[in-house]
């Protein structure tokens, strides 16, 4: 329109007509094909109006100025239907990724007996949901256990491995009294996943899953402990957070032997008040510019502990603020509160 106006003040020997080719490529840069094709024909004729204007009506460089629009509006539609299908693809992409990631990574309660529990996940794939990091939870009775666990690799090469195991823990969580027992379990289901595998990933022998089962009954204030060469989770406690003492962690899952007595098990208080944080090494071992590793217990102190939801929130923001760049390995975090109060269904955390 600025173009057309401007032509009709514009001396004779000033043609404008050409500059019109901007709208069509201009608009596709934010429209949609069908909007860009109507922009170019509007385009189109308005390079007629001011090519009259100018008396080029019979002149030869009428078809030739019409012609360059055609052309460079035909090429600027193209592309714009080519990204349009690739827009559409992807959004296909990521609602198969958001579905395969709710079956995968089933959502943990916000409440799980009288815990208030929060997850995040962040996968290193770019565009992906999932990868090769896991958690799960289960309620058994007047106990809640969870797993959170890290396959070998990242990414989606590594989602297979972590479909396994899930699998399995959801199976043999509901079926064995004690964590050596369900981590015994675990450690069957992974050799025989990982057995199936060698005659189609030579590798799979190098394969393991390092895992953390917890036990927090409802009616004891102490957290039951299995380590399978996973980092230990954080404890909150008051105004002190440490690490949870794991005296003798098993090898991981793939590596372990696989009877109960292979698995120690840890006990440590856990009351009213106290808050749990499981995480993945996408957290420890991520890195700053200059290769420093993520400080954890050091900036465990300046978190936000009593809402296991704003604690999730807190620690990303605070790996973002770190790294300064996308995360390099997957990662997953798991937040549990022991209530100073009985959780009821629909009770909103505060």
């Amino acid at each position: 329109m600025t173009i057309t106006l401007g032509a009709s003040f514009a001396p004779l020997a000033v043609h404008l007509s050409p500059l019109l080719v901007a709208a069509p490529t201009c608009t596709a840069t934010f429209a949609r094909t069908r909007f860009t094709a109507v922009v170019a024909l509007l385009a189109a004729a308005a390079v007629l109006l001011v090519d009259r204007h100018d008396g080029l009506l019979h002149s030869p460089l009428l078809p030739i100025h019409i012609g360059a629009m055609l052309m460079v509006s035909a090429f600027v539609i193209a592309a714009r239907a080519l990204h349009d299908r690739d827009l559409r693809e992807l959004a296909q992409v990521r609602a198969v990724s958001e579905t395969a990631q709710r079956v995968l990574l089933r959502p943990i309660p916000p409440e799980l007996g009288r815990f208030r529990v929060a997850s995040m996940y962040r996968a290193a794939t770019a565009h992906a949901l999932v990868g090769g990091d896991l958690y799960a939870a289960a309620r058994t009775g007047r106990a809640t256990r969870l797993l959170i666990g890290d396959v070998r690799g990242k990414g989606l090469p590594a989602v297979d491995d972590a479909c396994a195991v899930l699998g399995a823990f959801r199976e043999a969580a509901q079926q064995y009294r004690t964590l050596p027992e369900l981590a015994a379990s675990l450690e069957r289901s992974v050799r025989r996943h990982l057995g199936e595998l060698t005659a189609i990933a030579p590798d799979s022998s190098e394969r393991f899953i390092t895992a953390l089962l917890i036990e927090l009954p409802d009616d004891e204030e102490i957290v039951r402990v299995v380590s399978c060469g996973h980092p230990p989770p954080l404890l909150r406690q008051g105004d002190q957070v440490t690490l949870l003492p794991v005296a003798r962690p098993a090898p991981p899952l793939g590596l372990a032997a696989d009877t109960p007595s292979a698995f120690r098990l840890d006990t440590v208080a856990f009351g009213p008040g106290d808050t749990l944080l499981l995480y993945t090494d996408g957290l420890a071992e991520a890195r700053d510019s200059a290769g420093e590793f993520f400080p954890v217990l050091d900036r465990a102190a300046t978190w936000t502990w009593d809402c296991p939801r704003r604690l999730v929130q807190h620690v990303g923001l605070d790996v973002d603020r770190y790294v300064g760049r996308n995360l390099q390995d997957d990662l997953a975090l798991v937040a549990v509160h022991h209530a100073t109060h009985p959780v009821h269904a629909g009770q909103a955390p505060p």
